[in-house]
């Protein structure tokens, strides 16, 4: 085929169709199709300024089963920031980072809910930075392209999708911030949302109030709405045919075992949802009725027997059985304002509290809340400890990381140990839901890791690793701001949604029934004082802003209730003092022209002070020294180490030093190491000296006192002026008293 032809029949290769949007600060959003990865289903592209996102879609055939196999891939290319990747192989490693793995996240969880409950085929999203712009974040970009790839495929998709991050400073909402205004802000936050409602909130904040939150959201959805328009239109314009869904569980059979079920088990399990039952009552209980529902002869009439049973009719009676579990649940909670375990909806479970339960940690403590337990470990470590990482921004370090790990005995199942994204996440929320109390490194220069081992598992663990995070810290000494603790909310709606009306609950402190069965799941942790950290999945449309202030003082007051609990039964403050486990800290600072001083040639003098004393030394190029000491006397040790490498010789002082070397006119005395003054000849003895070596030898040690340094900087020292002075000579005897002069003779008297 001539080029010619090829054109005529296929248009251009390279033809892109283009839209654009003005953020209120004048700043250009745009988003392309038709010229990169057209091979994939559905490619696009979202730009700001230098940023350049691609996001493209794939899809597999349709399986059976009821779950949704969505997997979003992210990663940030070295080349988009002009970088090569660090380390040996410089190529970018296969397995994502902690940052490109929340970055996912933050992607697969706004555009999941808009694809249908029954659509079953696999579906990969692979968002790619290939240009980054050095003044903001790429990442929320992510969003909005994967939603434009995804609208422009075959994929059903309810709505557009698009995100932005929102900062507070000083007060005012900044859409799409830059580095450095988020650098002091007081409240960072990613909104993510359709035309019409929001749908996700993620951030950490410095202790901000419920309003402040909600402002910054209702911000973020302006700009939303006007990129969700832009979308919609290039969707409009060139989306491919919409595939069509084969619907699920209809017929005959399905309308019997709707009705069959229902009268087979919903006495039953009416009356298990309100015996006050707790997760491991709850679900052998519900595995028991749905065994027992299989095998009543009213529905094994309609899925038939032994080998000509029915898979599909199986899977559509549990199915059913699930779907009035739920209904019933819910009803109860809607009706009744009564819940799963007996509670009412504001109530927070049973909260026990244990701390210092590991000897050898620096801190430690368990929180337990309902079924759910975190141990929570904290370790204090040296600036040698910090976490390294490279990123588009270059390389960095951070020395407070929180860890969260969920082992699968926790809900007593069988699995193989990894590192999951759930794990990523969790983690992250509570990593930055305690960063805004603790201390700075200027004032606390420990790194610190907190670790939380879930040991059991029904709802809101992350909570449980902030709360046992906050406590285990203060166990350890380390002087936060003030106590931090977490509560996961949910809502329940009548009609699904709040638009249509009914009767709409509030659930506080949420177990992993409630949060399966809720239309809307958020998080938020804080202090007395304000929210440090906040995440919201909205399952339902139109959240109105009153419903999030409702929600949010709610949460408020759970929070407050939990902090009391901390108080009672765990600490109300740090202890005084730092674990006497922990390293001993010591911060100093030196001259930068001293730094090499200090480390030597080749590391020699830092590596010998490090083999003396059982110190870790860390000096970073202004001359910030850190000292990590096994004990108090360590480290006082090798501090005076230090200042004695680095100090000046200071006129009228007295210094024991070694002679070093001899000269005609003199000796070398090294009074500091790596420093030698001249003690002249003059200056070894208070009587004349012919020979140097009559008063001192080489590898003498004698004391000299500092005359001063000249503008050469050499040093003028002197051992005479130690020397004791000497005697006055001894005075005369006094001389013999004269002998008194005869008197003058009177004067004649007058006649």
């Amino acid at each position: 085929m001539s080029i010619d032809a090829y054109h005529q029949k296929y248009g251009k290769m390279l033809d892109p169709k283009e839209v654009s949007v003005t953020l209120p600060d004048g700043r250009v959003i745009s988003f392309e199709t038709g010229r990169i990865a057209k091979q994939a289903r559905g490619a696009a592209v979202a730009k700001m300024g230098d940023a350049f996102v691609l996001s493209t879609v794939c899809y597999g055939e349709e399986k059976e089963g009821d779950f949704f196999p969505l997997t979003v891939e992210y990663r940030e290319k070295a080349y988009a920031a002009g970088r090569l990747p660090g380390g040996y192989n410089k190529r970018e490693a296969g397995r994502p980072s902690d940052e490109e793995t929340l970055s996912a996240r933050i992607i697969d969880r706004p555009i999941r809910p808009m694809f249908p409950e029954n659509f079953t085929r696999e579906v990969q999203v692979i968002v790619q930075v290939l240009s980054a712009d050095r003044k903001f974040a790429p990442d929320v970009l992510g969003v909005s392209a994967a939603s434009l790839s995804i609208g422009l495929s075959e994929l059903p998709f309810e709505q557009q999708v698009a995100a932005v991050r929102v900062a507070v400073v000083d007060g005012q909402n900044i859409v799409m911030p830059t580095y450095e205004q988020m650098a002091c802000a007081d409240l960072d936050l990613v909104v993510a949302g359709t035309e019409d409602s929001v749908c996700m909130v993620e951030g950490g904040a410095y202790e901000v109030s419920e309003d402040t939150m909600i402002n910054a959201i209702l911000a973020g959805h302006e700009a939303i709405k006007l990129m969700c328009k832009a979308q919609q239109e290039l969707v409009d314009r060139c989306a491919k045919p919409k595939m069509e869904l084969k619907p699920q569980h209809v017929g005959e059979a399905h309308e019997k075992l709707l009705a069959t079920v229902k009268e087979v088990v919903w006495d039953e399990l009416n009356k298990d949802v309100h015996s006050n039952m707790v997760k491991t009552d709850f679900y052998p209980a519900m595995a028991d009725l749905c065994a027992k529902m299989l095998e009543d002869e009213r529905i094994l009439a309609i899925i038939g027997k032994d080998e000509e049973q029915d898979p599909a009719l199986v899977a559509d009676a549990k199915a059913i059985f699930s779907d009035y579990e739920r209904t019933a649940m819910r009803e109860m909670i809607l009706n009744e304002d009564v819940r799963l375990d007996g509670r009412t909806t504001t109530e927070v479970r049973p909260i026990e509290i244990e701390l210092g339960v590991l000897p050898s940690a620096h801190g430690s403590a368990i929180f337990q809340r309902g079924e759910t337990q975190g141990l929570v470990v904290c370790t204090l470590g040296s600036k040698a400890d910090e976490q390294r990482y490279e990123s588009l921004q270059g390389e960095g370090s951070k020395s407070y990381m929180l860890h969260y790990n969920f082992p699968p005995y926790c809900v007593g199942e069988c699995k193989r140990l990894g590192m999951s994204r759930r794990e990523i996440g969790h983690g992250h929320l509570a990593e930055r839901s305690l960063a805004a109390v603790l201390p700075l490194p200027e004032d606390f220069p420990y790194t610190i890791r907190v670790v939380s081992e879930i040991q059991e598992s029904n709802g809101s663990s992350s909570m449980a690793s902030v709360c046992g995070g906050c406590l285990s810290l203060m166990d350890a000494g380390v002087p936060i701001k003030a106590p931090v603790a977490g509560v996961a909310m949910g809502l329940i709606s009548e009609k699904g949604s709040v638009k249509e009306g009914g009767k709409i609950k509030i659930l506080t402190d949420i177990t992993g029934t409630e949060d399966h069965l809720g239309d809307m799941d958020f998080k938020v942790t804080g202090t007395a004082e304000g929210i440090t950290a906040f995440q919201m999945d909205i399952k339902i449309r139109g959240i109105t802003p009153e419903l999030m202030r409702e929600a949010l003082e709610q949460a408020r007051q759970g929070r407050l209730h939990i902090l009391g609990k901390m108080a009672e039964l765990g600490l109300a403050a740090p202890r005084p003092h730092v674990s006497e486990k922990a390293p001993t800290m010591i911060k100093m600072r030196i001259p930068t022209n001293k730094i090499r001083d200090v480390i030597g040639s080749g590391g020699s003098v830092i590596k010998g002070m490090q083999s003396q004393t059982g110190c870790t030394i860390n000096i970073d190029d202004d001359g910030n020294i850190d000292i990590a000491a096994p004990s108090g006397k360590a480290a006082a040790v090798c501090r005076r180490m230090i200042e004695e490498l680095t100090a000046e010789p200071e006129p009228g002082r007295k210094y024991k030093g070694k002679v070093k070397t001899i000269q005609p006119f003199g000796a070398f005395v090294e009074i500091l190491p790596g420093r030698d003054g001249l003690v002249h000849i003059s200056e070894l003895a208070d009587h004349r000296v012919d020979k140097v070596e009559d008063v001192v030898h080489v590898g003498d040690e004698v004391e000299v006192l500092c005359l001063g340094v000249d503008p050469k900087g050499k040093v003028k020292l002197s051992m005479k002026a130690l020397l004791p002075p000497k005697a006055a000579p001894a005075e005369a005897p006094a001389a013999e008293a004269a002998p008194e002069a005869p008197a003058a003779p009177e004067a004649p008297a007058e006649g």
